[in-house]
């Protein structure tokens, strides 16, 4: 492909990518079938991460702390400059939406692939957002906003919005700093913690309030406009599903809106768009109540490409990343409103580095077994990741780590096909939310498309990890007794004897519960293993499962390279994967991803002793203490609270007692680390 056309003023031939993972890798990719050349940013944690190996040049910026590398504007700058970059894609979070970063690219000459700086200014101050969009008519949720408000300011306006109210930082995006409030009685702490989150991933504390709409259901626009005055939309996305303000699944077209509403929705974010002078592709949020899905409140516009972009590719056949490209060249948008057709449905699902049944605590770990779903020709399957097996998760960034998509002839359709997507997406050595997703788009209001922002909320509570199927805790056996690295089982001298069959037996834990698994070897060749396993549920009112079982590896070099095994199970075959960290057995398979440990004997006294100590759940940054060392606490009062992957996790005692704290402000913690322990008085 050409890399300018005739109406260009800007020839773009090189482009740096200000930002790590999925969105690294998801741009490297158009610029590849652009013919653009791609140029790559590293921070000391992602010396060896994808998006670094997939680039045509990668360059240091710095340590793995984000505010010395990607969020660096000099460093970033400095590496654009040095290698030549005509232009830089921001992707979304880091400096997406910082306009002295535009600023800089501008001074330095460089092409920034997004909107003008006053325009980001402009919108990226949601109190000024607001008042530049009301100017052009776009309804606005009723509230208060004005620069410079103290929390004395918000706690006297919040009786006359009326409660519920939300608090949301002027700056940022991705739910950091906002919280919903119901009682008056809350809100100065809740305030004071909206301030301090803020603060911390924005570097700007302004709040404002807004009332919190009835059954409030999460739309956007999608927006490109060009620099000739240029604007279409590309229809809307439903962002419903959604925890703390973090958008977990979306899909597009929104089953809420009728053709009229599209309609009129889509040209109030033109109208948004054009407040500002806006050119590039953005996204206009509106908040509409489910049950006047006529009626529909501007929240705020996203100066930059939003995570959820692949859905809107899916169904309009644009290349979102393409378009901004143009427009930054200079080009006349070759599209026009008419243009613009909606074909079927797409449903994404963003894979998190976090454990669902764990409060949703961000996770880490190595990936020590990747595999990702077929996205051939006729699957309707996307994958837009940064995973790669060897690749180290930390708690230093954002806790995404993919995004698969689904489309389908209908929204039923895609749903089908991204529940299947899901099933064949394994990450070993790292817990995700992959069961989770499956978990919520099984439940029937999300088939039936009843949707609003607190439906996850609700449907947590339902949410229980399901025990491991017989055909994990075989798995896990048979790889056990085998040898390491082939899993052959004819290899292993355990269990055999001179006579009858011996069945050989593990036991295996997983959530307190104990399993027996008892593998009897009938027949063995160079691939695979046959015999039959009985696995006994010790400790529970439930019959035994019996089976013949057939262990068979898939050679590397076939369909199968990532090192799937299948277990034929009275004739019926299922794929598998499985991995061995630190004596740890992870099995995944069609229904879920287990960690199944060997058992050992517990001792009752030393879990007593341990009962007031408190470790981090993941790895992270201290960034409170309110608790003193000498303090009588009771069970349940704040002790610690970490920062991990850009939120705030409040640790309490677990019993009452006195505290002890062996953390301070600033500390950096590894998961499972000790932070403080609560004695018992005599």
């Amino acid at each position: 492909m050409n890399q300018t056309s005739p109406n260009s003023s800007r020839p773009i031939r090189s482009v740096l990518i200000a930002n790590r993972g999925e969105i690294a890798c998801r741009v490297i990719d158009t610029l590849r079938r652009m013919g653009i050349r791609s140029i790559a940013i590293y921070s000391d944690a992602d010396s060896d991460a994808r998006h670094v190996r997939e680039a045509d040049v990668a360059v240091r910026v710095g340590p793995a702390a984000a505010t010395q590398s990607y969020l660096d504007i000099d460093a970033v700058v400095r590496a654009a400059l040095d290698t030549g970059a005509d232009a830089v894609h921001p992707g979304y979070g880091f400096l997406s939406e910082n306009q002295k970063f535009a600023a800089a690219l501008d001074d330095a000459g460089i092409v920034f692939i997004g909107p003008p700086a006053e325009a980001i200014a402009t919108m990226g101050d949601k109190i000024t957002a607001r008042a530049a969009v009301t100017e052009r008519d776009v309804p606005v949720v009723p509230g208060v906003s004005r620069p410079g408000l103290s929390d004395g300011d918000l706690v006297a306006a919040a009786p006359a919005i009326g409660f519920p109210v939300l608090i949301k930082p002027s700056a940022g995006g991705g739910g950091k700093g906002m919280h919903r409030v119901t009682d008056a009685a809350d809100l100065p702490a809740a305030l004071q913690r909206a301030r301090r989150e803020a603060g911390s991933a924005f570097g700007d504390d302004s709040l404002f309030l807004e009332h919190f709409v009835d059954t409030p259901r999460h739309i956007e626009v999608q927006i490109l406009a060009d620099e000739h005055g240029n604007v279409i939309h590309l229809g809307e996305r439903e962002c419903s599903l959604q925890r703390r303000h973090q958008k977990v699944i979306e899909e597009a077209p929104s089953a809420l809106l009728d053709a009229e509403t599209r309609a009129r929705i889509g040209e109030a974010a033109c109208d948004a768009a054009r407040s500002v002078g806006y050119a590039g592709a953005g996204t206009v949020e509106f908040i509409v109540s489910a049950h006047r899905p006529d009626q529909f409140f501007f929240m705020e516009m996203n100066t930059r490409l939003q995570v959820e972009h692949p859905v809107t590719e899916l169904v309009t056949g644009v290349d979102l990343v393409e378009q901004q490209i143009r427009v930054a060249r200079g080009e006349i948008l070759a599209l026009t409103q008419a243009d613009i057709a909606l074909t079927g449905h797409a449903i994404e699902a963003r894979v998190y580095a976090e454990d669902p049944a764990n409060g949703f605590l961000p996770t880490g770990g190595t990936i020590t077994r990747l595999v990702h779903p077929d996205t051939g020709p006729g699957s309707g399957v996307r994958v837009d990741s940064a995973m790669a097996e060897g690749l180290v998760v930390g708690s230093d960034y954002d806790p995404m780590l993919a995004k698969v998509i689904a489309h389908g002839r209908d929204r039923e359709e895609a749903l089908e096909r991204l529940d299947q997507a899901l099933a064949h997406t394994r990450v070993l050595g790292v817990v995700t939310n992959v069961d989770f997703c499956r978990f919520v788009l099984a439940r029937p209001e999300v088939r039936d498309a009843e949707l609003d922002t607190e439906l996850l909320d609700r449907l947590v509570v339902d949410y229980t990890v399901a025990e491991p199927e017989p055909e994990a805790l075989v798995l896990a056996a048979v790889a056990r007794i085998g040898s390491r690295d082939r899993g052959d089982v004819w290899q292993s001298a355990v269990g055999w004897r001179i006579g009858a069959i011996e069945p050989v037996v593990t036991r295996l834990t997983w959530g307190g519960q104990h399993f027996t698994v008892g593998i009897a070897v009938t027949a063995a060749t160079e691939d695979a293993v046959s015999g039959r396993a009985r696995v006994t549920y010790e400790e529970q009112d439930r019959g035994d499962w019996d089976a013949d079982v057939e262990y068979r590896r898939i050679r590397r070099g076939t369909a199968d390279a990532d090192g799937t095994r299948r277990l034929i199970i009275d004739g019926v075959s299922q794929s598998w994967s499985k991995a061995e960290i630190d004596g740890t057995w992870w099995v995944s398979g069609p229904h879920g991803t287990w960690q199944l440990e060997l058992a050992r004997p517990l001792l009752d006294e030393a879990a007593a002793d341990n009962a007031g100590e408190i470790l981090s759940p993941m790895p992270g940054t201290v960034v409170a203490v309110p608790a003193t060392a000498g303090d009588t606490v009771a069970a349940g009062n704040p002790i610690v609270v970490v920062e991990a992957m850009k939120m705030e996790h409040t640790l309490t005692a677990p019993i009452d007692g006195v505290v002890a704290v062996s953390v301070r402000v600033g500390d950096k913690v590894a998961a499972g680390q000790a932070l403080a322990d609560v004695q018992k008085e005599n």
